[in-house]
């Protein structure tokens, strides 16, 4: 019997969610560059309930043994080895056949692929997948993008294979081609965010609460049962109350050496962020926090030559419940902006390129399998169903009157931490976001009239239509005044 669905890729992603799809009823035939992994795949398939999966030979192989219209997904590495892999496999697709990339790739090249597949009639969607090994073995969050068409083949089998929660599958169809990875792009984003405003709070109660692992482990086990309920705040607290085996004592935290890695998605973030003039500020700060951590002999000589407070005379009364409080509620405020970032990224980059994207659907996406999932997105969903068109989720009078109420033990926490000298780039730029986007007037007006002084890069007035110079100097008036320029040279 011909298989339904065809994987191709088998690192630990692939094989998981080969397995997951397998576990479903679905027949599936898994290839790879390797034999041994497609060998081990099969094997771990008799394993596990004998799961209908089959190997592969060859590409050649691979694709006859998939029902018409052929459907394969690929989890291979980002970049050429997705064109290599397409190249192999198209020579024996035909027109009707869909190609669905499902790993973390620059939406840009999802679209070019798209257009490069166009001639021979085979359908190209990009997925992204979140929800690590875990995720694409028992039920990831899958964002799709490409033509409708091809989304309906392959609904069916994403649907059952999706994390399920109580109002659905968390998967649905994203939009054109390329919308699902930017999507997913900017889940990984928000992600970062996440992730350092998490490690920021942790580094206040070690440091200036002076915590221990196990006594901070339970502060995350509380806060998980609280507004704060996620995934990454549950495993932070399983992290911390891990004992370190290799040595028989102490805690595996304190061994691992604290530089961050990354695979791009968040650097991606930032430069669409940038490109659709997206504030993004948190994101940012996440993003920045770790080259900075990559930067450790610097740390370690700077550490000798670059004083900061004494940390045990710091002229800040610590008191130890309401700190406790301030800082649960500031990270709290601090995600609730991340998201607002990302979800602004998202539309912006949706109206530019015509997606149509819903991003109450997206929020509905993330509650369940990814690594962002927490109980704040049914909030974040709920607002964007009142208001599909939300220009920035701060503006959700739900959401609003939430953040209002944590603005003093947010100030308070930030306040703290800056007394002691420990940074908290992600938790001050989100109040910082917050402070500036809930001003009317910024100080934007001197920034425009420095320009218009040395540039001659006029400025709009707020007494009249029209857009403006002034002579400065006497020696600007020498040059000529200019009175009036195209709104869109300001």
């Amino acid at each position: 019997m011909s298989c339904d669905i065809g994987l191709y890729g088998l690192a630990v992603m692939g094989q998981n969610f080969a397995l997951n799809m397998a576990s479903h009823g679905f027949k599936v035939c898994v290839g790879n560059r390797s034999q041994s992994k497609v060998e081990l795949t099969v094997q771990r398939a008799k394993e596990e309930g004998d799961l209908p999966i089959v190997g592969s030979s060859d590409p050649q192989d691979f694709v006859s043994q998939l029902s018409k219209p052929r459907k394969v997904i690929l989890l291979v590495m980002a970049g050429k080895p997705v064109d290599e892999t397409i190249e192999k496999l198209s020579e024996y697709l035909e027109e009707g056949d869909v190609i669905v990339d499902g790993g973390n790739e620059w939406f840009h090249n999802t679209i070019r692929r798209s257009k490069e597949l166009e001639p021979k009639g085979i359908h190209f969607l990009g997925m992204g997948i979140s929800g690590g090994e875990e995720g694409a073995r028992n039920g990831p969050s899958l964002m799709p993008g490409g033509p409708r068409a091809a989304y309906d083949l392959l609904e069916p089998i994403i649907t059952k294979c999706a994390a399920q929660v109580h109002d659905g599958p968390c998967t649905g169809y994203i939009g054109p081609v390329g919308s699902g990875n930017y999507v997913k792009m900017i889940h990984n984003g928000i992600e970062y965010g996440d992730m350092q405003l998490i490690a920021e709070v942790y580094d206040v109660l070690r440091n200036v609460l002076k915590l221990s692992n196990k006594e901070m482990a339970e502060v995350f086990e509380e806060w998980n049962r609280s507004p704060l309920n996620s995934y990454l705040i549950e495993i932070t607290a399983k992290i911390l109350a891990k004992e370190d085996d290799e040595t028989g004592s102490g805690y595996v935290i304190d061994y691992i050496l604290d530089k961050t890695g990354m695979k791009g998605t968040g650097r991606w973030t930032i430069q669409e962020a940038a490109e659709r003039s997206v504030a993004a500020p948190t994101m940012a700060a996440s993003l920045d926090s770790r080259y900075l951590s990559a930067r450790k002999d610097e740390r370690v000589k700077a550490s000798g030559v670059l004083k900061g407070p004494e940390m045990t005379s710091a002229e800040i009364p610590i008191h130890k419940g309401q700190l406790l409080d301030d800082l649960k509620w500031a990270l709290w405020a601090s995600k609730v902006c991340s998201y607002a970032q990302g979800l602004a990224t998202i539309k912006a980059a949706s109206d530019d390129m015509n997606w149509d994207v819903n991003l109450s659907e997206c929020c509905r996406m993330w509650k369940g399998g990814c690594i962002i999932r927490a109980i704040i997105l049914q909030k974040i969903q709920d607002a964007y169903t009142r208001d599909k068109n939300l220009p920035n989720l701060l503006l959700d009078p739900v959401i609003a009157a939430d953040i209002n109420n944590c603005t003093a033990g947010w100030r308070r926490a930030v306040v703290v931490a800056i007394g002691y000298g420990i940074a908290t780039p992600a938790l001050s730029a989100s109040l910082n976001y917050f402070d500036s986007y809930r001003r009317e007037s910024l100080p934007a007006n001197l920034t425009q009239a420095q320009r218009d002084f040395f540039g001659g890069h006029t400025f709009e007035r707020t007494d009249k239509d029209g857009v403006f110079h002034t002579a400065w100097t006497d020696a600007h008036k020498s040059i000529g005044d200019i009175n009036e320029r195209k709104a869109g040279e300001v």
